[in-house]
């Protein structure tokens, strides 16, 4: 078993540096959506976290760690969003100095979401991976700690909700879980080994985004490129190689879901549960509406990983103009 694959005593210890800062988030059979599937439909609400995205775990336990095993003058990350929110929280929490490096074009909400926590936004680059290497050269040049979007101690924190869901809700059939650069469905797959359950771990990648969804059918890492105009938190183009090998071994299989696909379900979260929703966010229900057939009268679960959407653009889904 990869040694990312945290123990079940690995992700109860970060359980209790998350919980010194924020609840467990709840996880709601709602009506209307189990109507509409014909299943039992569980959601686990990550959008309800202190930065209503589930990244926040996995910064605050990737900091405490840091904090007290290295001495660093700043950090350093690169995002589209809800990573360097978890840097920018986790770090003024520690006291440390963090930069945070976007694409141009870049959720203006979500900027503005990371300058309130006190980081220095940096845009750079059309798409997070150009974003990304500028970061690794800032990080060398001024000497920054760089905070990577995959890590071992990221994938620990992100558990702790995925163990929440899978305690609360025993007996699920299928789990969908959407895939930006891997760590929330690794965390998944870590509670499911943890808790010595079988339930299916479904990914969910953007057609527009196809990096995952290419590489699992060949067995190998490729490179494609991110065009989705809803999705950025899955806007994927390179692979974490350490990510895809732990998703080629236990992933049960992957879906694509279009921007429409995903527009529709962000409608659907919000008249049914009225929950905001950001792209890659719905992008689990958007995978289940796709197997509505196979999933009559089964137990299933997707994850709202986050709420985080600009206000222009869901008024936009919300009166089809999108």
């Amino acid at each position: 078993m990869n040694d990312v694959l945290a123990t079940l005593e690995e992700i109860e210890q970060a359980a209790e540096i998350v919980y010194s800062v924020m609840p467990p988030t709840p996880q709601y059979c709602w009506p209307l959506l189990c109507e509409k599937l014909g299943a039992e439909v569980w959601t686990k609400h990550e959008n309800h976290s202190p930065l209503g995205a589930f990244k926040v775990r996995g910064g605050l336990v990737y900091f405490s760690e840091l904090a007290s095993t290295q001495s660093v003058q700043g950090v350093i990350a690169a995002t589209r969003g809800n990573h360097g929110q978890s840097v920018g929280l986790a770090a003024k929490h520690y006291g440390i100095p963090a930069t945070i490096v976007v694409p141009h074009g870049n959720s203006k909400e979500k900027n503005n979401a990371m300058r309130a926590l006190g980081v220095e936004l940096i845009e750079h680059g059309d798409d997070f991976q150009a974003a990304k290497e500028y970061a690794e050269k800032l990080a060398e040049e001024k000497s920054l700690h760089m905070v990577q979007s995959f890590h071992p101690l990221l994938v620990r924190g992100v558990a702790t909700y995925c163990v929440e869901l899978l305690r609360a809700v025993p007996n699920l059939n299928t789990v969908y879980v959407p895939i930006g650069l891997g760590s929330g469905i690794v965390a998944m797959l870590a509670a499911r080994e943890a808790l010595g359950l079988t339930c299916e771990i479904v990914g969910v990648v953007s057609s527009h985004a196809r990096a995952y969804s290419e590489s699992f059918t060949k067995k190998q890492l490729v490179e494609s490129p991110a065009t989705t105009l809803l999705a950025d938190g899955m806007a994927c183009r390179t692979p974490n190689a350490q990510a895809l090998e732990i998703i080629l071994q236990h992933v049960d299989r992957i879906l694509e879901v279009t921007d429409l696909d995903v527009a529709n379900a962000i409608r659907m979260l919000f008249e049914c549960t009225h929950n905001l929703s950001e792209g890659a966010g719905a992008a689990a229900l958007a995978a289940a509406i796709k197997e509505t057939h196979q999933n009559r009268g089964r137990k299933i679960a997707v994850v709202l990983t986050g709420g985080n959407i600009d206000r222009e653009l869901f008024a936009n889904i919300l009166t089809d103009k999108f």
